[in-house]
């Protein structure tokens, strides 16, 4: 609105319509206030607050066009959802790993940018119509398959999540990381776009003696991991798309493995060769790595199941209470390679007490799951938890169950219960109730 200042000329009146908006705003709210005060997220309107009673520059000026943006972007104001690394945590970054912010997130699918990223050798730049993939070894016919003669493939969508077997490693030993971008963000559940492996495996002709496959990526540290034929024909997906789009160069595009609820390192990206073979081959990524070293000194190994698991994503270290008392909604995610989630228990001072929290949208198998629990909060100190239970029964243990059953070695393949502790201000704390 325009106001005449001294030897100006004086205002043109207001549009009556205008000016009936501006008075119910500044009475007719207010005289509402105490109503909206007993509702769980109202708050009374303070007096001449700008941001409801004044026109704010988006009502006045018209904005960019449709082909402003011709691939969409975030809005400006959530640029610090992003993904972030931990710079000492690797001697190099295209040997790293950045982290998902799921403390940022809402619903059980991640937005394909923001999908953790794990690399050997850097992300690998291919022209998918020079990439190929090849089955060879014991089979009926060796086969080589460019990305067009893949898609004449009948085609499947699924919801998967993926989760390196790394995921909350540096936490075996206590409390380290300040958030659950960093404890808990590698993972992520996107919908897969593919063929089965179990067509292109058809489509060879795999031989009696054939129980083992190898696959293989294109990058540069030639990314190989065996897999039990069992699997391979079950649910496996030779993958092009996530999310309804061709799959991000930093995902393997043009093509990667998909196995469902396994380790992520089976994943394998740029995905080129697949052989057939009699037994495993005990490559450096299921010897040296990806092994689970025992107090007693042997070594766990071909542990792919991602066994169940659940964090609280709000209140997180990233994301403190900043209302103040009241109606709090906390949130949270839970997965299991082993199928769907069944329930999801919620406690809020450190395991004493258990409440079954609400799980809301798809519950899908070997995705992940959105769950809630919303309670009132009455300023004092709290120590969150969360402890899933899958379709098997399987319970998420504590950590000290864990460091019973495996001692102090692991690094890979820790699902213990993860405790944030909340001070009397909203500040949110990674600690660790055993």
């Amino acid at each position: 609105m325009t106001r005449s200042g001294p030897g100006e000329p004086a205002a043109a009146p207001e549009d009556s319509t205008l000016a009936s908006r501006r008075s119910f705003l500044k009475t007719g709210l207010l005289g509402g206030a105490a109503v909206a005060g007993g509702l769980a997220s109202g708050r009374a309107l303070a007096a001449g607050d700008p941001a409801i009673t004044e026109i704010q520059d988006w009502n006045r000026y018209p904005g960019e066009g449709v082909d402003a943006r011709p691939y969409g972007t975030p809005s400006e104001f959530e640029g610090n959802v992003v993904r972030r690394s931990v710079s000492w945590l690797t001697a190099d970054p295209i040997s790293s790993v950045n982290f998902t912010p799921l403390h940022e997130l809402e619903g059980i699918i991640t937005p394909n940018g923001l999908c953790f990223e794990r690399h050997h050798a850097g992300i690998t730049i291919i022209e998918p119509t020079e990439h190929r993939l090849m089955i060879n070894g014991l089979v009926d016919r060796q086969l080589v398959f460019t990305m067009a003669d893949l898609k004449r493939f009948p085609r499947v969508n699924h919801a998967y999540f993926l989760e390196c077997a790394a995921n909350s490693g540096m936490e075996w030993r206590g409390s380290q990381l300040n958030g659950v971008q960093f404890t808990h963000g590698m993972v992520h559940c996107v919908v897969y776009t593919g063929v089965r492996l179990k067509d292109l495996l058809d489509e060879a002709g795999i031989k009696t003696t054939g129980t083992w496959l190898l696959a293989e990526g294109a990058d540069a540290s030639a990314m190989t991991r065996s897999i039990p034929m069992e699997k391979a024909m079950d649910d496996c997906i030779v993958a092009f798309a996530m999310n309804g789009e061709a799959l991000r160069p930093e995902q393997g595009y043009p093509l990667r493995l998909v196995v469902p609820g396994w380790e992520g390192n089976m994943w394998i990206k740029w995905l080129r060769r697949l052989e057939i073979g009699d037994k495993p081959w005990h490559q450096r990524e299921e010897t040296s790595k990806y092994t689970d070293l025992l107090a007693d000194g042997v070594a766990r190994r071909f542990t792919w199941v991602m066994e169940v698991k659940s964090v609280i994503t709000n209140p997180s270290p990233q994301a403190p209470i900043t209302h103040g008392r009241g109606r709090t909604v906390l949130s949270g995610l839970a997965w299991s390679g082993n199928g769907t989630i069944k329930r999801v228990d919620v406690s809020i001072d450190g395991g004493r007490n258990w409440h079954t929290a609400r799980i809301d949208g798809p519950s899908l198998p070997r995705a992940l799951h959105r769950f809630y629990y919303e309670f009132d909060w009455d300023g004092s100190e709290l120590f969150l938890q969360s402890r899933a239970v899958d379709e098997l029964g399987f319970v998420q243990p504590t950590k000290d169950e864990l460091r019973t059953a495996r001692g102090e070695n692991s690094i890979y393949h820790n699902n213990g219960i993860q405790t944030w502790h909340v001070g009397p201000d909203g500040a949110v704390e990674n600690v660790e109730i055993s």
